[in-house]
């Protein structure tokens, strides 16, 4: 009976022994991307705390305030107010005349100022793109850009001095054999006046941004365009005016959210007690009851009024143009 041996492998051949796992290491948690991109780049982001304090404390802690509104506030007292009213103050100024009518003439003026004044500068812009000489160009955008430049008091001096009884509008107008008009004292002509004024001291100014996006127009467009037989105007129509579309739409959207804050140093410098019945606005009607009567709450009221219209007006704008043309601020 032979018994089976197992030789063993010769030395050399064997396996290795397995080696053990590698033991993980246990990491401290990485910082989020926030922490990162702040502790990468905080010299940008110093650059933001002065702009975020200004708004900070002139933007939002004036909120505040607002609860003057619906608390009676008497000057010399606390600073919120003496005791609750409720809705006192603004089913005051809803059965109020007066603010109707101003809240009219609001509407007037704002919507013939967004209707004039922002599409002259698209136009403007257009044309000077159009302009071949430099100098020329140069030229015109110095002209048109100086009148921002001026103050609001000088630009309502040279407006009256312009429309006076003897003023050189009027001396014109006597060459024609017509009778000296009283501009500045005619209800009438007050919103013909301030838009004018208002065309000329922003048109020139509104042009930058335009003719800053002008610039991101891709040539071949332009060059496939005129390949097609299309001529300037087509081309303006379907190459400049939709690559200037996003431009034009967050400009609108900004327009429409001030357009019940008509400029309050214009008018307070151009009307006068005759032109109450077409040139008094909100913010000339909040001035004169807040401040000159001492009816803080019933102004606060008012303002805040104002404000609700105003938000409700560029979030609704801001909707329209997303859901028409894809363009919105957020």
């Amino acid at each position: 009976m032979s018994s089976s041996t197992t030789s063993a492998p010769p030395p050399g051949t064997q396996d290795p022994p397995p080696t053990p796992p590698p033991r993980r290491r246990t990491r401290s948690p990485s910082p989020t991307g926030w922490r990162r991109a702040l502790r990468k780049d905080w010299q940008l982001y110093s650059l933001a705390v002065l702009p975020l304090l200004f708004f900070l404390v002139f933007r939002y802690l004036p909120m505040i305030g607002n609860v003057i509104a619906f608390r009676r506030f008497e000057p010399g007292g606390s600073i919120l107010g003496e005791y609750w009213v409720g809705l006192r103050y603004v089913e005051m100024f809803l059965s109020d005349p007066t603010f109707w009518q101003v809240f009219r003439n609001t509407l007037w003026i704002g919507g013939l100022t967004l209707l004039f004044c922002f599409p002259v500068p698209i136009v403007l812009a257009l044309l000077l793109n159009e302009v071949r000489r430099r100098s020329l160009r140069r030229f015109v955008q110095s002209v048109s850009y100086l009148p921002h430049f001026l103050s609001i008091v000088i630009v309502a001096g040279i407006t009256m001095q312009m429309l006076a009884t003897d003023g050189p509008v009027n001396h014109v107008l006597g060459w024609f054999g017509h009778d000296p008009v009283r501009f500045i004292q005619e209800p009438d002509w007050f919103r013909a006046i301030y838009v004018g004024s208002e065309i000329w001291q922003t048109a020139g100014w509104g042009t930058i941004l335009y003719l800053a996006a002008l610039t991101t127009i891709d040539e071949d467009l332009y060059e496939a365009a005129r390949i097609d037989g299309a001529n300037r105007w087509r081309q303006i129509w379907h190459v400049t005016l939709p690559g200037i579309r996003p431009t034009m739409i967050t400009l609108l959207i900004l327009n429409i959210g001030t357009f019940l804050a008509v400029g309050f140093e214009k008018v307070l410098l151009l009307y006068n007690p005759l032109t109450y019945p077409t040139a008094d606005v909100i913010s000339t009607y909040l001035y004169r009851t807040g401040v000159e009567s001492n009816s803080f709450s019933y102004a606060a009221a008012i303002g805040l009024f104002e404000a609700v219209i105003g938000l409700v007006l560029i979030t609704s704008a801001n909707q329209l143009s997303r859901r028409t043309v894809g363009t919105s601020l957020w």
